[in-house]
């Protein structure tokens, strides 16, 4: 039996839901005793970044490296879904098997970036170690180029480098037969601008091909006779297949775009870098809100009794990049240098090791999260 969806409990709480999964009902303002010790299950939800998906990586690295933690479910949008499938796939040979796959992957995509990318750092920066690359010429060049021809005008033979790599990473057939580790890959539908969620025995490379498709670099991904773009756009990433179809409640979120930044942004580049992260954070943060929004029916009793048991009570945690990647531009997101990855990953395990100290008791007890202070 399984949870209401968010979407659904907004409009139905009052009635009986077709899919029941029976949870344990949190006590109001989480005040039940924390466990600590063991092994504990979450699930994660993994935002599309580019290149800063790599922050991602270094989180997951960290996680697997402690222990501690078990994933369940995992939830990805663009390089989220790169992340995700690369995981699984990994996974099937244990943690070890699961760090390893993930290195040789973002290895493999400095590998090609540096064959095929244009976007370089300028001389300057390659001087001093800058990472900026707004204003180097092939950034410059590379948006002008994309901003006035189509993917389908520059590369009319659909290539993505990306493909090569992922096919040589992720055995498909293999993964599809596995069942470690349950799967929820994004896509946004382009001729009804719905989003789609994919599960583990739909996923191929197209699927997560299209997942980070972005439209000014490459052509649609026809799947089933629909053509899909970016999941970022409508969901970056959905959280609501985490509550139906897995039985841990805690939900970490690895923010890749930051939520907050000091501001405002006065040059143009920084303002289109914001614009671009605004926009990237907007479905999740309406997708908490409602979360929310179930959490107060819940602690406030407004669901009969007889139903509550209908609804899970998902424990909503974050490791968030805010800090970490003040300093990237969105242009970044297009770096492939290997020193530039690993930074990144660094950076990510340092967030995810501060997390687990100070978190990881919480798991399974409370939110670390405050939904209504961050996003009301």
């Amino acid at each position: 039996m399984k949870a209401k969806s968010v979407a659904a409990t907004a409009k139905k709480a009052t009635k009986k839901a077709t899919v029941k999964k029976p949870v344990p009902r949190k006590t109001k303002n989480n005040s039940a005793k924390p466990k600590t010790g063991g092994v504990k299950r979450i699930n994660l939800a993994l935002q599309g970044g580019g290149a800063h998906g790599a922050f991602a990586w270094g989180v997951m690295d960290k996680f697997l490296e402690d222990g501690r933690v078990e994933i369940e479910g995992l939830s990805g949008t663009s390089a989220g879904s790169m992340n995700a499938v690369v995981y699984a796939y990994g996974a099937l040979k244990g943690r070890d098997g699961a760090r390893e796959a993930l290195h040789n992957y973002w290895q493999a995509i400095s590998d090609a970036g540096q064959k095929y990318s244009m976007v370089r750092r300028s001389p300057w920066e390659q001087m001093f170690g800058g990472w900026t690359m707004d204003k180097s010429m092939a950034s410059e060049g590379f948006k002008l180029l994309t901003s006035t021809f189509s993917p389908y005008q520059l590369n009319p033979m659909n290539f993505n480098p990306l493909r090569e790599v992922l096919e040589a990473h992720v055995d498909f057939a293999e993964l599809d037969a596995s069942r470690t580790t349950k799967l929820f890959i994004s896509a946004t539908n382009v001729r009804t601008g719905k989003v789609k969620v994919f599960h583990t025995h739909e996923i191929t490379s197209d699927v997560v091909l299209a997942s980070a498709c972005l439209p000014f670099l490459f052509q649609a991904v026809e799947i089933d006779g629909e053509h899909y773009w970016d999941g970022g756009y409508m969901g970056n990433p959905v959280l609501y297949p985490l509550f139906y179809y897995t039985d841990s409640r805690d939900v970490v979120i690895l923010h890749i775009n930051p939520i907050e930044r000091p501001g405002p942004p006065t040059q143009s580049s920084e303002i289109a870098n914001r614009v671009n992260e605004i926009t990237f954070n907007s479905s999740l943060i309406k997708e908490l809100r409602s979360v929310y929004f179930v959490q107060q029916l819940l602690d406030q009793g407004k669901i009969k009794e007889e139903f509550r048991d209908e609804f899970k009570y998902v424990l909503i945690h974050s490791v968030r990049a805010d800090s970490a990647l003040a300093d990237l531009s969105v242009a970044t997101k297009f770096a492939s240098e290997w020193e530039f990855l690993t930074m990144l990953r660094d950076r990510g395990r340092e967030c995810a090791s501060e997390w687990i100290a100070q978190h990881f008791d919480d798991l399974g007890v409370r939110s670390t999260v405050d939904l209504k202070r961050e996003f009301l």
